[in-house]
């Protein structure tokens, strides 16, 4: 770990070689990660520094690490999270410009020390500003987004500092076992026992190996409190992308899931499903568009995204002392509970109604 003067110095030097010296900086509210961000304002302009410390998390997965390698590694690199590695982001915010969409410029870099100078896209999230009167305007608009991204299909990117991976089979059953490793005991009081452990992973074993190969760029936390709406652009550029540093190459549908089955805002079931056709719509026009395949990733995704969710949520409480985030389990249950009703999903079904029957 940097000592705090040594971060002081290099935050600095950072600003100075970037023509910042003299910025007026403000915090921004930050999310569960350990990076922390800033407002930058200087003779009218404004800036958001994004301050990543080197070293703050479990190291990034190797691109030709094994799953045995990634787990000796840590979680990161088991699930794929970019980790400490700020060449994600800013790689990735410029293959994303490069698609079309409108994630931040990135003004100025600085991967070893932790420190970019990136674009303000504002304020206006559409967790803040979704209302009866705006929110079919803002979830079309966030779904023309996704399909110019399918349209553009960029390839992934592969330079010397940053790979972009596949959403693999590792990848997706190690996030889904964060259910059994945190839910599970704040629920029960107790670990779950080893041969619920290994029969769950089964579980999750046969359903995610019926997804589709990746074929397309997964922004993994494409939701409201991600998307800023940019009133003077037009089109789809209109929505603005953050937090996309842990992309993959993965399933389409992962991004869909996200924006409809949203941990921190309530989506009326009927509306979602309305998105959604909206969604199978657009992108059957764009060809080679398999509704049923794509129905199917759709619904095993959302039952391992939520059951990862339940988990994230319990240990930021559990271990990171972040009790707010209980209060959205509720949501991401009721989420889960009818992820379990879709078809495909009896093994998983099977198994809470022994193990967890609240969500048979």
């Amino acid at each position: 770990m940097h000592d705090p003067s040594e971060r002081t110095i290099d935050r600095a030097d950072f600003l100075a070689e970037a023509g910042w010296a003299d910025a007026v900086a403000r915090p921004l509210a930050g999310d569960a990660s350990t990076r922390r961000y800033e407002r930058l304002e200087r003779n009218g302009a404004v800036a958001v520094l994004m301050i990543a410390p080197p070293g703050a998390e479990e190291p990034a997965c190797p691109p030709a690490a094994s799953p045995q390698d990634r787990a000796r590694l840590g979680y990161n690199a088991l699930a794929r999270l970019a980790g400490p590695n700020l060449d994600a982001f800013t790689t990735l915010a410029r293959a994303l410009r490069g698609a079309g969409l409108s994630a931040p410029e990135i003004y100025a870099a600085d991967a070893r020390a932790g420190f970019a100078l990136i674009e303000d896209l504002g304020d206006a999230l559409f967790a803040r500003i979704a209302a009866p009167d705006n929110e079919e305007t803002l979830y079309r608009s966030a779904v023309d987004a996704l399909i110019a991204l399918r349209e553009a299909a960029p390839e992934p990117p592969c330079t010397d500092d940053y790979v972009m991976l596949d959403y693999d089979a590792a990848a997706l059953a190690a996030e889904a076992s964060l259910l059994v490793d945190w839910y599970w005991p704040l629920r029960k009081g107790e670990p779950a026992p080893a041969g619920a452990r290994s029969d769950l992973a089964a579980c999750w074993e046969t359903v995610i190996a019926r997804l589709q190969p990746p074929h397309s760029f997964v922004m993994r936390d494409y939701h409201a409190e991600n998307l800023l709406w940019l009133s003077r652009r037009e089109g789809y550029r209109r929505v603005g992308v953050i937090d996309f540093q842990d992309a993959l190459y993965g399933s389409s549908a992962y991004d869909v899931v996200s924006l409809l089955e949203d941990a921190r805002r309530d989506v009326a079931p009927a509306f979602a499903e309305a998105v959604l056709r909206y969604y199978a719509e657009r992108a059957a026009g764009t060809g080679g568009f398999d509704a049923e395949a794509f129905a199917s990733d759709y619904a095993i995704l959302a039952a391992q995204r939520n059951a990862k969710i339940l988990g994230i949520f319990a240990r930021l409480a559990e271990r990171d002392g972040k009790p707010r985030y209980l209060d959205w389990l509720p949501r991401v249950e009721g989420h889960f509970r009818r992820d379990l009703a879709r078809p495909g999903m009896e093994p998983l079904k099977a198994f809470f109604a022994r193990a967890l029957p609240e969500f048979a």
